[in-house]
């Protein structure tokens, strides 16, 4: 029996994004590249903001990757400096805002005194319920799949579960953010369509969004539009679309 078409749009409850083009839009203003990652840093506020008042619990931004030690020497620099500044100017108005911020990634090439801010930030904000911040910050997929591998094994040998019966939820428990539900949603920015070594686990049935919009000009209407073609997607998960028709009918019952 065909169900009737009235359900309000489904908004992800997890949406991941690849915030690529600082780098051009600052070259199109004439500014140096900092400029742009300075306005980006402005539109993730905006985007925090965007994920609060739409009541979606988890965004995860890529913020630095294990790749990016590569850039020149100063501009990586920059981008080091730009996060500490963050970590001691908006981490007080996240709390305030009842935002958790989680820090993923290899931790051990960040300088001291970042290791510190981002405990402390982590520490301030860690009861906080109405949207967790996961800013992925010298962090790969690849890597990510490596050290879960590791952990799984490290608990094989201490007895915790036999070689036979090793599966991929074990890999799964010790991936970073293995404690929520993996993204619905991913959005690069810029007009690349690749999603360059992030979340390479998690992203197995992601829906993909690819837009032209360079980052900082990524506003609450370009989030609007990724959200809006979101919800016009069937999620199969493997299915057919018949049985996920079928299921949302029950479901409605």
């Amino acid at each position: 029996m065909p169900c009737a078409d009235e359900t309000v749009p489904a908004l992800p409850r997890h949406v991941a994004v690849i915030m690529d083009g600082n780098g051009r839009w600052a070259h199109r203003q004439c500014l140096p590249r900092v400029a742009g990652h300075r306005r980006g840093a402005e539109v993730v506020r905006e985007m925090v903001q965007s994920c609060v008042d739409l009541g979606i619990p988890y965004l995860t931004l890529f913020a630095f990757s294990t790749e990016n030690w590569r850039r020149p020497a100063l501009e990586v620099r920059l981008l080091m400096n730009l996060f500490r500044l963050l970590l001691r100017r908006e981490v007080r108005k996240l709390h305030e805002n009842g935002v958790r911020l989680c820090i993923i990634g290899d931790r051990s090439a960040l300088e001291r005194d970042i290791r510190q801010l981002v405990e402390e930030a982590e520490a301030l904000t860690c009861n906080n319920k109405r949207l967790q911040l996961n800013l992925a910050v010298n962090y790969g997929g690849r890597w990510d799949i490596a050290q879960a591998a590791c952990a799984a094994i490290a608990a094989m040998q201490a007895g915790e579960f036999a070689l036979e019966d090793f599966s991929e939820a074990h890999i799964a428990r010790y991936l970073s953010l293995a404690d929520i539900a993996e993204p619905d949603l991913l959005i690069r920015t810029g007009g690349e369509e690749r999603i360059s070594n992030f979340l390479v686990w998690q992203l197995a049935y992601t829906e993909f969004y690819f837009c032209d919009t360079l980052w900082p000009d990524f506003d609450r209407t370009a989030l609007e539009h990724a959200l809006h073609s979101f919800a016009h997607r069937q999620r199969r998960f493997g299915r057919t679309g018949d049985q996920v028709l079928e299921g949302d009918c029950f479901a409605s019952d």
